[in-house]
């Protein structure tokens, strides 16, 4: 299943909320050397109750637009 995605960094919360058919992933780290990415994939994991290898991000890898690619869905 691919699902484009929002991420808002530098959140006071991490966490995923779907919105009018849109999925927003807030994540508490900043955007420096990869870390809120490895946030988005660990919350997107959780959030669709799959490993954390089952999520792949395809495009957007530095932007706040992302497409991702859950495995398995």
């Amino acid at each position: 299943m691919k699902t484009p995605i929002t991420v808002k960094p530098n959140a006071k919360r991490s966490g995923v909320e779907e919105a009018g058919g849109a999925i927003v992933v807030f994540v508490k780290s900043a955007p420096i050397d990869g870390k809120a990415n490895s946030e988005v994939v660990r919350l997107l994991a959780r959030y669709f109750r799959v490993p954390q290898s089952s999520v792949i991000i395809r495009r957007g890898g530095k932007g706040r637009q992302k497409l991702v690619e859950i495995v398995g869905k």
